[in-house]
């Protein structure tokens, strides 16, 4: 079986797996200004890398413009042969017909010839055709067009080229026949101030359904892979990551398995990043490497007030233990991340993942009308982190600082293997924190709770309280109360 050509787009090949298949036609369909002529472009240029032949035909736009915009993303223009199909200058000046398959087989054949001789002396490896469905317009009728596909098709095919076509989509301009005619289509679609790529047919394989997130970067276009649900069949290790806080470890049954999905959970301020540095500075003493995607907090704060408490994540950072990420609310669309967070991982051989918070993620990408969508998006990425065996910690804010105890206010919770919660107590007129264990799946847990405290030492946890009622409730009262 041969080998399947790069589209020049890392992420258009996996949606693809690995690429197109050689010597097939695949059609590009998308409104105007959604970036068919730049992905057709990484085609003919991952050709060129490949010491290829390739050949650009343009209906539409100029090849001077084409070039330029090119050039903006650093793309060796120069180096594609071209066939220039578009009106020149001189087409209304002259009052010139533009026909280049009329009846008339005078009027077409100078042109004609122009395309056919370039392929002959070419043998092209790959073509971009901008701009085919143009051809309709220049067709007495349905059939004529359909003739001429078949005619192209069965010309280009005799050179084995690879060949993508692009499609002007419209209500005024149906390109029905076209797709049923190629071998593939990928569709180009704006909406919600977001381009996504989506693959609606690919014969003789399979392919990653869906739509995915696209972005214009400086150097081209970058396409960002839905992750694909996939049930975790990680084999759990027996070994237990530690919190280097024996009570902690006490709480948990030895601490938490590797490769299972944590949520830290309680209200602002009572230290739930704190124990989650805690956990990753634990494991960087044992060479256990962590990264951090902070989606409220700057590196930098974050840093000062970690070692204020004993906790040197600076230190960890220059060692190549800990990587800090913070994630801007303009910069990423949540299949982005999910996308260069799966790469982190797999380049920097990840091992515990801290996301703090889900609140911040939900803020950073929201979207009110698709939050549960939202919501799958975070299972789905933590379950894809688990089958790479990647610990995974996750901070959750709750919005009561005391009153009835909830797990979490994003419905979340069912993600979690493990979930830790903290609470704000009130005790004999004082204010205390506790922290606890709701759910472990791994093992079992110590069913009570703890007194918590920050200190410039780090973090202290008591003995089990004990003697008291309505602790959930935040207003706990003694037992042995006279």
């Amino acid at each position: 079986m041969r080998k399947h050509l790069s589209t020049g787009i890392n992420g258009l090949d996996v949606i693809l797996r690995d690429g197109l298949i050689p010597g097939r036609f695949y059609l590009l369909r998308g409104g105007p200004g959604t970036g068919k002529t730049t992905l057709g472009l990484h085609f003919l240029i991952e050709g060129l890398k490949n010491k290829e032949e390739v050949l650009l035909i343009t209906m539409t736009e100029d090849i001077e413009k084409i070039k330029e915009n090119g050039k903006q993303y650093n793309f060796p223009m120069d180096e594609i042969n071209y066939i220039d199909l578009s009106p020149g200058e001189d087409f209304i000046s002259a009052k010139k017909d533009y026909d280049i398959f009329s009846s008339a087989q005078s009027e077409q054949k100078p042109l004609v010839e122009k395309m056919t001789q370039k392929i002959e002396e070419l043998s092209p490896d790959r073509i971009f055709f901008d701009g085919f469905t143009q051809l309709k317009y220049l067709s007495s009728d349905t059939y004529k067009f359909r003739k001429q596909i078949l005619s192209f098709m069965q010309f280009v095919k005799k050179y084995d080229s690879t060949i993508l076509l692009t499609s002007e989509v419209g209500a005024s301009n149906p390109d029905d026949d076209l797709q049923f005619m190629v071998d593939g289509i990928i569709n180009i679609v704006y909406e919600s101030q977001n381009h996504y790529l989506e693959i609606t047919k690919y014969r003789g394989s399979g392919f990653q359904k869906g739509k995915h997130s696209m972005k214009f970067k400086k150097d081209g276009i970058e396409v960002y892979p839905q992750l694909e649900f996939i049930k975790s069949s990680y084999n759990y290790e027996s070994e237990s990551l530690s919190f280097g806080v024996p009570e902690i470890d006490k709480l948990l049954n030895g601490g938490i398995e590797k490769g299972t999905t944590t949520i830290i959970t309680g209200p602002t301020g009572v230290g739930k990043t704190t124990l989650g540095t805690q956990f990753i500075k634990t494991n960087g003493d044992k060479d256990l490497k962590s990264i951090i995607y902070t989606f409220e907090e700057t590196q930098k704060s974050l840093m000062l007030r970690s070692k204020s408490v004993k906790i040197n994540l600076e230190q960890l950072k220059n060692d190549k233990k800990v990587y800090i990420k913070e994630i801007s609310p303009l910069e990423y669309t949540p299949a982005e991340f999910a996308y260069e967070l799966s790469r982190d991982v797999q380049e920097k051989g990840i091992s515990i993942v801290l996301l703090d918070s889900i609140a911040g993620y939900f803020l950073t990408f929201n979207n009110p009308d698709k939050m549960q969508k939202m919501i799958t998006g975070i299972h789905n990425l933590c379950e894809h982190l688990k089958s790479l065996g990647v610990t995974v910690l996750m901070i959750n804010e709750q919005k009561m600082i005391t009153g009835d105890f909830q797990a979490t206010d994003t419905q979340t919770s069912f993600i979690a293997d493990n979930l830790i919660f903290l609470r704000y107590l009130e005790i004999q007129g004082k204010l205390e924190k506790a922290i606890g264990v709701l759910k472990k799946r791994m093992s079992g847990f110590e069913n009570t709770m703890r007194k918590f405290e920050i200190t410039e030492e780090g973090i202290k946890v008591g003995k089990p309280l004990e003697n008291l009622r309505g602790i959930l409730s935040g207003n706990p009262e003694f037992l042995n109360k006279k």
